[in-house]
Formats: C-alpha cells, structure tokens, sequence
C-alpha cells in the first residue's frame, strides 16, 4: 500500500519537472467552441458597432445641439427634448400617425388572411394567384404610389374618368387636397401594396400545420369555419403576432406615399412623424431638432415592439 509520504514525493518529483515548479495545466486550442463563436461573429459584431452604434451615439450628440445642417453649431444640452411638446406639429403628426396605423393594421390582417386562404392549396391557378397578390409588394410603395399619383389627377386621372363614367362626379375633382379623401386613397393603396407579404407570411404557417389535424377535425364534424377558427387562427398566433408587429412599424415609419402623394398637405394636416422629421431637417435646416424627434420614435417604436413581444410571449403555452 502507498503511503502518504510515497505520494507527497511523487508529487514534488513532478513538480520539479516542469519549469516553474508547478505542474502544468492542458492548453486550450483555438479551436475551443467559444473561441470559434467568438471568430465567427466578430466580423458581424463589427459591422454592428460602425454602422448602428457609431451612428446611433453621434445622433444622439447631434440631438444635444442646434446643429443646423450647414453652418456653425453650439452645444445646448437637453433643450431640444424640452421644447418637444411647443412642436405642435409634431404632436398633431404624432396623432396622425397613430390615426393611420390604427387603419390600416387590421385591413393588412384580414385581407392576408384571406389571400393565403384562396392560395393555400395546390389546385391550378393557385401559383399564379400567388404571384398576383404578392406582386405588388414586389413593386413596392414608391412605385405605386407614383402610379396612383397619376391616376388620381383632375380631369386626366383613371379614377376620375370611372366615376365621371358612373355619373358619380365631374370628372374633375382633386382628391388629394383634402385630408380625409386623401388619407382614405392612402390607406387603400397601402392595404391594397403590403397585404401580398402578410399572405406570405401566414401562407407559409397554413402549410406548416399537418393535413391529419384537419383530416381529424372533419370526421368529428367540423366544418371549414370552425376549422379556421378552432385550429388554423390558434396555430398561427405567433405567425399573426409577427404579421401585426410588422405592420404597426411599417406604419409608424410611414413616409414615401404622403410624401409623394401629399407631402403633408394640405398644410401638415397629413404628415407623417418620419415626414415631418424629413422636413424639419432638410427643408427648415433644423439638423439638430429633427434628430431629437427621430430619437423619440425609436424609443417609441422599440417599446411598443417590446410590449407587442412580452405579450406574444405572455400567450405561449
């Protein structure tokens, strides 16, 4: 049996064969699976800090100034963010943005749904139906908002010539120059531009759910609505959560169309938060001001995205 003293000799004979007297540890390779992650999402991490952090913490210094785009500029702290509320343009553009999300987010939900219903099965003319409904999303907002610009003029527009054919008015009349005719234009070509992704997206939930769980469903009696109810609409929460958070942010940063369309006119009545940015820094000069008001839309967007997500979360069972 070894005694105690065989083995404190036995570890000083090892001890004192290796430099320093103590012996040594296994080296880490570089291939160790942290080392490798860390290598693998440096070049990532990079990317983010030049082009969101750098950016966002030179925003944030621009904000706590009058920089006025062209000229000398004077730190003034927080007084930007103080006199937010004696913008009442902002607070109405606000409002209005608000106003339009509210619209336009549940239309976008429903007339997905309903796109992806008529092309979620293989029969013929679903491919194609497909490629029709998305196609405008394809096009993008811009684009067809300087379609309908066209089309919506006195006298020469598509829409005035239908109506004035239908006896519904003179052929005449400037749609765009009134707030509520304008805003409802809007609204429909946004629903009309953007319906064709939340289709993809809930098109690509519908074929995810197994046939067997609808199989099962009609033998115990169900129909085709209370299968869209009691199993499609449950199993696409997540999907359906994600569809709204995308629409409320693609409304929030509404800009292109009114721009296009109105350019916040008549007056400001219909500008947008993103449009009245745009214009306080690059028509008004107001560098500094227009990122304060930016600042404060990310910090609204991100709490109402993180609100949106708790509550997804909330529902998972």
């Amino acid at each position: 049996m070894t005694s105690h003293a065989d083995t404190r000799r036995a570890f000083r004979s090892h001890a004192q064969a290796t430099p320093g007297g103590i012996p040594e540890r296994p080296r880490r390779s570089l291939t160790h699976p942290a080392r490798t992650g860390v290598l693998l999402v440096s070049p990532a991490l990079v990317l983010v800090v030049l082009l969101v952090v750098v950016p966002l913490g030179f925003a944030v210094y621009i904000s706590l100034t009058d920089w006025p785009l062209i000229g000398a500029y004077h730190f003034i702290g927080l007084r930007n963010y103080t006199h937010l509320g004696q913008d009442t343009v902002f607070t109405h553009s606000i409002i209005y943005t608000l106003v339009y999300t509210g619209i336009v987010t549940g239309p976008i939900l429903v007339v997905g749904y309903l796109m992806a219903l008529l092309v979620r099965s293989n029969r013929r003319g679903a491919g194609l139906l497909r490629t029709v409904f998305f196609l405008p999303y394809v096009i993008g907002l811009t684009t067809l908002s300087f379609f309908a610009l066209v089309e919506l003029q006195p006298g020469t527009g598509a829409v005035n010539w239908m109506l004035q054919t239908l006896g519904i008015t003179n052929g005449q009349t400037a749609w765009l120059i009134s707030v509520v005719p304008a805003t409802g234009f809007i609204c429909v070509l946004v629903v009309w531009g953007v319906s064709g992704l939340t289709m993809l997206l809930l098109l690509a939930g519908m074929q995810a759910i197994p046939a067997d769980v609808y199989e099962s469903a009609e033998l115990d009696g169900a129909s085709r609505v209370k299968q869209e109810l009691l199993i499609t609409v449950p199993l696409l929460r997540r999907t359906i959560a994600l569809s709204l958070i995308i629409s409320v942010i693609g409304s929030l940063l509404a800009f292109n169309q009114f721009f296009i369309l109105t350019q916040g006119g008549p007056g400001t009545s219909t500008a947008t938060v993103v449009l009245w940015i745009y214009e306080q820094a690059f028509t008004n000069l107001h560098l500094g001001e227009a990122t304060t008001l930016s600042i404060v839309l990310v910090v609204v967007i991100g709490i109402i995205s993180a609100v949106q997500f708790l509550a997804l979360r909330r529902d998972e069972p």
